[in-house]
């Protein structure tokens, strides 16, 4: 018994050693997993929609310095001085005048080069000729023989040498020759509006120290970026950086990576796919974080790349430095929660194992109760909780043994009254077979008493005052007859007990379609009918009927109706339900009107009859019932076609005709 108690002693220490710790030892520190992950991710998302902005804005300049390239080409083109000194300085003159009215115009809009070109000139650029509105400039690549067209120079600064990239696609080129241009085209007209020239101007984007050292102070003005991070800005051709601002070491000092490549992965994704490069992107000689905008020609050709990034350690010492703050801190946070935990359990150790004791003692069949302990205020009282739910259970085993006795007989008592049930269902069974035995049999007997009553009245009809002598006997005959049918039908009530006429009231009529409306209500809005209702309670005499078989030719007449309109499908006519309550010379009419598509004159032949249906799934026996319903009562159910002259010439009306009832 002591090696039991101990053991069973040790499990509950254990298992409230685990339930103290597992929470803080497992459970918090997965929380504080989860939240180094999330903040993680977070500040990533965070960096990458800072850069994304900062593409934008840069994107934003760069079409800004475009528009302006097309603008003030434009402007030149389409200015008088322009076509005053084509039109009136001497042919002597004109070619120097020219040159310096453009090389004026040139300085004056900040161009690489402004020329004019003859009208029969062909386009140099595609896309790049704009009729007498302001057009924006496009980009082009050109070869070094046609930038030395273009201007003097040209060539020369924008020809790069190639400098080894880490990452970048492996390229047997040692320079680039080419050169990527903002170029514009406007036609020069006169005042007639002819064209007598084109005139071409644009900016080049290699070694272009001022664009690019602009659009990084407009991205990264001073004190734009924390922790000391360095913003940058890069055009690319291809995939080479043609202006930047990044240093090859690092050093503000140092010469400017122009001519270094980028890395494949971005050339891929960029250059390759069409896609925004957003994110962590090594760029010379370190991690930045990152945004790359492809740049296409005229034509749609992906001819370089706009770069704009910022100095990613700076965030990553930062990061690192927080996320190691909220580790430790949760690291703290847990050995104090786990120290108090531990400490806090030691003092429910003791109790909890006396009662155990007690409950093992008490499963052997001893008489054992906790008694009182020196515990705290919950503790003590679970104690005595204990105790009472011992004293509780012996008192109710007691009581049980005493219900288990009653219980055996009273189950051997519901045994026999189930027994005289089941003896009372066989019976009921029986009587229902010979019921229907009976309603056969009064069925077939019916027939021959139909010939045999018409047969006697045609005697007496042929006979005529010759059958005097028999009067007697004939009327004998006749109630025979009568007596027989009598009991023919009461058989065959007796079989069909739903032909009996149910508890009969003065009813209003409205208020009892009223009521049957709520019960198809659903039915009309599912099948999008429109319901004209021209019924007023108290508007007409009631009627004797019984209220729920009312209800129920009612709702058999609105089904039937809204099925007929949607088999006609959504491209029939508008579906429309007329419901009407008139009085009428001692009959109360309601009429059930609907705009399907009427009944034709084979349908109303046999429409009343039993399994007559024109519905793969009806089974043809509404109608029959609802008419043998109302009948019951003097009424009847009429079936016709709308007339003709009513607004719409379709469907079929249905009337329910029943005399009022006396008030």
């Amino acid at each position: 018994m002591t090696t039991v108690r101990a053991a069973g002693a040790g499990s509950i220490r254990t298992r409230l050693l685990a339930l103290t710790l597992v929470p803080l030892l497992g459970v918090l520190p997965l929380l504080g997993l989860i939240l180094l992950l999330w903040g993680n991710q977070a500040i990533d998302l965070l960096l990458s929609g800072r850069v994304r902005a900062d593409l934008a804005v840069a994107q934003g300049y760069f079409d800004r310095v475009q528009a302006e390239v097309g603008s003030g080409t434009q402007a030149v083109a389409s200015s008088h001085q322009l076509v005053r000194t084509l039109a009136l300085a001497p042919p002597a003159e004109r070619e120097t005048a020219l040159a310096a009215l453009l090389a004026r115009e040139q300085v004056r809009h900040r161009l690489d080069f402004l020329r004019m070109l003859p009208p029969q000139a062909p386009e140099a650029v595609a896309g790049a000729v704009s009729g007498a509105a302001a057009a924006e400039a496009v980009v082009a690549v050109m070869e070094a023989a046609q930038l030395e067209a273009l201007a003097p120079g040209l060539a020369e600064r924008a020809h790069i040498a190639l400098v080894d990239s880490d990452g970048a696609v492996p390229s047997d080129r040692v320079t680039e020759s080419r050169g990527l241009v903002l170029i514009a085209q406007a036609r020069i007209e006169n005042a007639a509006g002819a064209t007598i020239g084109w005139l071409q101007g644009g900016v080049l984007l290699n070694r272009n120290l001022g664009v690019i050292d602009h659009i990084n102070r407009i991205v990264y003005p001073d004190g734009a970026l924390a922790f000391g991070s360095q913003g940058t800005a890069t055009l690319f051709l291809d995939d080479v950086r043609i202006s930047t601002n990044v240093r090859l070491f690092g050093d503000p000092q140092a010469e400017r990576a122009v001519g270094t490549r980028v890395s494949a992965a971005v050339r891929e994704a960029v250059l390759g796919r069409g896609e925004t490069w957003l994110g962590r992107a090594f760029v010379v000689k370190d991690w930045y974080v990152s945004g790359y905008l492809p740049l296409a020609d005229a034509s749609g050709r992906r001819v370089g790349m706009l770069y704009v990034g910022f100095l990613e350690r700076p965030f990553v010492v930062v990061k690192y430095a927080v996320l190691a703050g909220i580790g430790l801190l949760f690291f703290v946070v847990m050995l104090l929660a786990a120290w108090w935990s531990l400490r806090s359990a030691a003092r429910i150790f003791r109790p909890l194992e006396r009662m155990t004791e007690t409950m093992q003692r008490v499963e052997s069949g001893q008489a054992a109760r906790v008694g009182p302990l020196q515990a705290d205020g919950e503790i003590d009282r679970l104690g005595a909780t204990l105790d009472h739910l011992l004293d509780t259970v012996d008192d109710k085993t007691r009581a049980l043994q005493r219900w288990g006795e009653e219980l055996d007989a009273k189950v051997a008592e519901r045994t026999a009254a189930l027994q005289a049930a089941q003896q009372q269902l066989v019976r009921s069974e029986r009587l229902a077979t010979i019921g229907q035995l009976a309603a056969s049999i009064a069925h077939e007997i019916n027939n021959p008493i139909a010939v045999i009553q018409g047969n006697l009245d045609l005697l007496q009809m042929t006979l005529g005052e010759a059958a005097a002598p028999a009067r007697d006997e004939i009327r004998l005959i006749d109630g025979q007859v009568e007596r027989m049918r009598l009991i023919v039908a009461q058989l065959l009530q007796q079989a069909r007990p739903n032909e009996y006429a149910g508890y009969a009231e003065a009813l209003d009529p409205a208020e009892v379609l009223q009521a049957s409306l709520v019960l198809v209500r659903h039915l009309l809005e599912r099948a999008q009918v429109r319901l004209v209702l021209r019924a007023s309670p108290g508007a007409t005499p009631p009627v004797m009927i019984n209220r729920q078989e009312l209800q129920q030719v009612l709702i058999n007449l609105i089904v039937n109706a809204t099925q007929a309109m949607q088999e006609q499908g959504e491209t029939g006519p508008a579906r429309e339900l007329d419901i009407a309550v008139r009085h009428e010379a001692g009959r109360v009419l309601l009429e059930v009107s609907d705009s399907g598509p009427g009944l034709s004159e084979a349908v109303r032949a046999t429409l009343f009859q039993p399994f007559f249906t024109t519905r793969r799934d009806g089974n043809g026996l509404g109608l029959w019932i609802s008419r043998g319903l109302l009948e019951r009562y003097g009424g009847e159910l009429c079936a016709a076609n709308r007339p003709e002259g009513q607004d719409a010439a379709r469907g079929a009306v249905f009337t329910i005709d029943l005399p009022a009832a006396e008030v």
